[in-house]
């Protein structure tokens, strides 16, 4: 299955409804069986069920976060979307617990068969927190 321009931005704009609702069930739905997805900090998750197991603490846990996407680029004929995003939510680093974070970063995602088959982000390594420029500490696996 061949997904056209308008199928994948229907997909992508499902995708930040699903991620802003907090709602995992609705974001896995988006995700083939065999889906890679590797994270900023290099962790890495093949297959649904695993990549919903390395998520699922992250969605009890995060509360408060919310996904802008800046914009996406379709390439259609690659079945790839290029989604540059920031995310606001409260910080986890270190002496800024709690406090207003803004990241920003771009995920590069691949479909097969009408579902995302991979899923790889790269982040800034530079936050804004409080207004400030901060430098991530590469601990955390979102």
């Amino acid at each position: 299955m061949v997904f056209v321009k308008a199928e994948m931005e229907c997909v992508m704009t499902r995708w930040g409804e699903a991620w802003n609702r907090h709602d995992l069930d609705e974001v896995m739905k988006l995700f083939h069986d065999d889906v890679v997805f590797e994270n900023w900090t290099g962790g890495r998750a093949e297959g649904k069920e695993s990549l919903r197991a390395a998520w699922e603490p992250w969605f009890k846990n995060h509360r408060g976060f919310s996904f802008v996407t800046e914009r996406f680029t379709i390439v259609e004929d690659e079945q790839k979307v290029i989604w540059q995003w920031y995310l606001d939510w409260p910080s986890m680093e270190k002496r800024f617990e709690g406090k207003p974070e803004r990241r920003r970063g771009v995920d590069v995602i691949r479909f097969r068969d009408g579902r995302i088959i991979e899923k790889i982000t790269y982040s800034k390594t530079t936050v804004t927190i409080d207004g400030r420029p901060v430098t991530l500490s590469a601990q955390h696996d979102g």
